[in-house]
């Protein structure tokens, strides 16, 4: 009896524990955000004024305009590209489909905004797709900047996400319900769309929410390439950082916005999940088949076009990394100038970036286990309270969450604000999920009686967790670190908020670069951080045995 109201004891000091370092780091600087946007500035009473001044004013709904336009054209676009490539891929048999599905999924592991700055060497006013059409062919091309550019950018890294997520949901589709649909002379796109489409409707809006999120809280592409088109995380951005006319206060009551918004959209999804979702289990999963003709040859052009468009940035920036430049301007010889640069000026970039991911990693590592443990293991409704809660950095922005944390920590009595601590904490605060989640995935999968058999020979429960369930759970803790480790690497919303000149990432020397026009050294470094998400992407796939990525 001792020794179950030890074990119990123990457990439920884990779940304080956790619970308070969310509570300190997660939901009280949310509260103080709130707060802030309801405080007059002068009197510190209660006042809706900057609600008021943001609502009333036609710039700012302007802003929330043009993130709502570009969100939802993003999310609307990513599934139009995915479902179908999704659908190709399950149905008919692509050469190099392994490899595909792999280089889809490398596309979308750099940061957004280095997809950005890829374009504008390609697509911007002297890119060279834009010279050669003009100068050689006479034409004119739309130049990559505004509304256009920033969706063109966004698609192409995140429709990967609802790729996967259809991938997966197909292959639990039976084969049956395709043969009977064919019965009925119900074949092609019509098949797709009236027959399966409706049956992976939860998944495709899980796909989609991932979509919705990112693209609602993306910082550096809209910086990189808006010229003037107002987006709300750098309406943020600008009212916090901002040394003239800047207001944090008002920076507080368009996050608090932005959070419900996100909320609204987040449980709008899970109850049209709820209301959708049914069990499938495929006896006869569907096979993919030789195609013929012209319906093989448009197959396998849309998938490798959508595959090249992806990767095309991505291996430009890899190919500029090698030649000599001049500022913005490439010389075509090759030169490794740009990376001694890079090392030169840079080189404490890299290694503060892997410092700091190193440090978030074990923290990430040591609360996931924990974390997937006491909300699989020991359901109540404070764990399961504590499960929503640490999925809630999933649906707030991180200029946002960087907001929180740095007017929560930036005076007494904890002064964390330009710590590298703080940046420690943002990184794990906000790439807990992957792992939890990966690592409650694998223990939802070990049977409880293994842990019992241990309990009943002797062993107590923390002693049976440590020596039988952890081990059982490495390759679940592994892959979802993995995910996390490659997160980190991309992050810039929240680190553009707390960084200064000695937590300064590779994300953000690659940023500052561009924006310093050192396209060079910004190729160089993006080389370099691309290098290192691909070979862990690689590493993910080594120890899940798999080639999905989903969280």
């Amino acid at each position: 009896m001792l020794q179950s109201k030890s074990n119990r004891d123990i457990w439920s000091t884990m779940t304080i524990v956790i619970f308070s370092v969310y509570a300190l780091f997660l939901l009280y600087p949310l509260f103080s955000l709130l707060i802030t946007s309801v405080q007059d500035p002068g009197s510190g009473s209660f006042s809706l004024r900057y609600f008021s001044d943001f609502f009333s004013s036609a710039y700012y709904m302007e802003a929330l305009w043009n993130s709502f336009k570009v969100t939802i054209a993003v999310t609307a676009i990513s599934a139009l590209v995915a479902v179908p490539l999704a659908y190709i891929m399950t149905t008919v048999k692509i050469k190099g489909a392994i490899l595909v599905t792999t280089l889809i999924i490398i596309s979308s592991v750099s940061p957004p905004f280095i997809g950005a700055y890829s374009w504008i060497l390609l697509l911007g006013r002297n890119g060279v797709i834009t010279n050669f059409f003009q100068n050689t062919l006479g034409i004119p091309v739309p130049d990559i900047y505004g509304f256009t550019g920033i969706s063109l950018v966004l698609v192409l890294q995140l429709f990967p996400l609802v790729y996967i997520y259809t991938l997966g949901a197909l292959r639990s589709v039976d084969n049956s319900l395709i043969e009977a649909a064919e019965s009925m002379q119900c074949t092609g796109l019509q098949k797709m769309y009236k027959i399966i489409v409706p049956l992976i409707i939860p998944t495709l809006l899980a796909g989609s929410l991932l979509v919705f999120m990112r693209a609602l809280s993306d910082f550096g592409t809209p910086m990189l390439i808006g010229e003037g088109y107002r987006t709300i995380p750098v309406l943020i951005f600008n009212e916090f950082i901002s040394e003239v006319g800047g207001d944090a206060g008002f920076a507080a009551a368009i996050s608090v916005i932005v959070v419900i918004i996100a909320s609204l959209v987040f449980l709008l999804q899970k109850y049209i999940s709820k209301k959708k979702s049914f069990t499938m289990s495929a006896l006869k999963p569907i096979e993919a088949k030789n195609s013929t003709g012209v319906a093989n040859i448009v197959a396998h052009t849309f998938v490798y076009g959508v595959t090249a468009i992806a990767l095309l940035p991505r291996i430009y920036v890899i190919y500029t990394s090698f030649l000599e430049t001049s500022g913005t301007v490439f010389v075509q010889r090759f030169s490794l100038d740009s990376y001694f640069m890079s090392f030169d000026r840079l080189g404490s970039s890299i290694q503060i970036t892997f410092m700091l991911a190193i440090a978030a990693m074990v923290i990430i590592v040591i609360m996931s286990v924990f974390i997937a443990y006491l909300t699989v293991r020991r359901p109540n409704k404070i764990n399961d309270t504590l499960d929503t809660v640490s999925m809630f950095p999933f649906i707030v922005p991180g200029s946002i969450l960087g907001i929180a944390l740095l007017a929560s920590f930036n005076s007494g009595p904890i002064l964390l604000g330009g710590t590298a601590f703080i940046m420690i904490i943002s990184f794990a605060i906000r790439r807990l999920p992957y792992t939890i989640r990966s690592s409650a995935a694998i223990l939802n999968q070990i049977s409880k009686s293994v842990e019992e058999a241990s309990i009943s020979l002797g062993a107590s429960n923390l002693k049976t967790f440590v020596k039988i369930t952890l081990p059982m759970m490495a390759s679940g803790i592994i892959a979802g670190s993995i995910l996390s480790w490659i997160n980190i690497f991309s992050e810039l919303s929240t680190s553009i908020i707390l960084y200064t000149g000695a937590t300064r990432t590779m994300s953000i020397a690659i940023y500052t670069e561009v924006l310093r026009g050192s396209y060079g050294t910004a190729a160089a470094l993006s080389t370099i951080l691309t290098i290192v998400t691909v070979l862990s992407l690689l590493v993910f796939f080594k120890v899940t045995g798999k080639r999905e990525v989903a969280i």
